[in-house]
């Protein structure tokens, strides 16, 4: 296994027992928890993340908190803007009920930011 240090950081409210148990895993390990994971969700009345990037976005960094999933990504627009890419940006992403009973991502622009490579 690499060193823990090399990978990326758990996310908030994260077991660190389960972190580091995760660590361990081998690939094929890992996208078999994934599909479990996603099966318990489900069992719960969850539905999948609804992070999907539109045309054009550069996802950054996804980041799962209590009620929000916050996502930093950039935008490019049209062939021919010379200021492109855009941003990078913050939203906080929530899942939304609708009058319909379905649900639908809500996107909530927070403002620009800095990434590290900055």
């Amino acid at each position: 296994m690499t060193d823990p240090t090399d990978g990326p950081t758990p996310p908030e409210g994260l077991p660190s027992g389960l972190a580091a148990d995760l660590r361990e895993l081998s690939p094929s390990e890992l996208r078999a928890t994934i599909v479990h994971a996603q099966e318990l969700l489900r069992s719960h009345g969850e539905t999948d993340s609804p992070i999907e990037p539109e045309p054009g976005d550069d996802i950054l960094r996804v980041t799962e908190h209590d009620g929000y999933t916050e996502v930093v990504k950039q935008t490019r627009c049209a062939d021919g803007c010379a200021d492109c890419p855009h941003g990078p940006y913050l939203y906080h992403v929530i899942d939304e009920p609708r009058p319909d009973g379905s649900h639908a991502p809500h996107w909530s622009f927070m403002g620009a930011v800095r990434t590290d490579d900055e």
